[in-house]
């Protein structure tokens, strides 16, 4: 899939967004935006979906993903779809992380 056939992108708003974000450029700047514009269920969502695409590039498997982040069994197969058959997204997000060795700590109660 490319970002022409997601006709979402053709609209003025969702380009605009997009053009912001990555011209903040400063993680501290981009939290406070996303703070603004988002709820903390909104963010720990976004965020628990990115964590289950690293795990799942891992070999991780879905229960223990379920248990760490949370998310639906449904969702994560969701996310393993798109990692496979999306725009790529994830796996630039994944290769980002992995080269920058942006990985979170497991909670320390389980």
């Amino acid at each position: 899939m490319n970002k022409a056939s997601n006709s979402i992108w053709k609209e003025t708003a969702p380009q605009q967004l997009a053009e912001v974000i990555c011209r903040i450029g400063d993680k501290n700047n981009l939290e406070n935006f996303l703070s603004d514009v988002m709820t903390n269920k909104e963010i720990i969502e976004i965020s628990s979906r990115l964590e289950a695409a690293r795990l799942l590039s891992d070999g991780v498997k879905y229960t223990d993903i379920t248990r760490q982040t949370k998310l639906s069994s449904r969702t994560v197969a969701r996310i393993s779809q798109w990692i496979k058959n999306g725009y790529g997204g994830y796996l630039l997000a994944i290769d980002i992380i992995n080269k920058h060795h942006i990985h979170i700590q497991p909670d320390s109660a389980d």
